[in-house]
């Protein structure tokens, strides 16, 4: 399993709007700049985050994005799910019950069963709440030196 391009900056898209979480819309200009990444692809980002439900979005010169609920309902897990579909490490994890022919038999699926259930331990028991509290520490970190 490899986290694409397009999965780290939806988390890190949806960072930006936990930490600027005033109730007001975000323009993707805005977090695109803080970012550093292209405003187009951020925007097919967050048309597939908006029509999930994940994030509400506003039209017009006051447009813009925001949280659909509060960061400390989202994991990191729900967000990358959203985005990069399954996170199984091999495919024959992604049906259950497994229906791999060879899946009484094979020595590797505990191995991908361990696997799994640790990505998920960690992707599902880290909120954006976590992740944006995170990012806070280490802007007040830099911002001292």
């Amino acid at each position: 399993m490899k986290i694409t391009t397009k999965g780290r900056y939806a988390l890190r898209l949806m960072i930006d709007l936990a930490m600027d979480d005033t109730g007001q819309y975000i323009t993707i200009k805005s977090i695109a700049e803080r970012q550093n990444v292209s405003g187009k692809y951020l925007e097919q980002i967050i048309s597939v985050l908006s029509r999930s439900g994940l994030v509400k979005s506003i039209r017009g010169s006051q447009g813009g994005y925001k949280l659909a609920k509060q960061p400390c309902e989202y994991t990191v897990g729900m967000i990358l799910r959203t985005i990069e579909g399954s996170l199984a490490p091999v495919s024959c994890m992604d049906d259950n019950p497994n229906e791999c022919p060879r899946s009484e038999r094979c020595a590797t699926l505990e191995l991908w069963n361990q696997l799994d259930n640790a990505i998920k331990n960690v992707i599902d028991n880290t909120t954006l709440q976590d992740l944006a509290e995170r990012q806070r520490l280490l802007d007040s970190k830099f911002t001292e030196e």
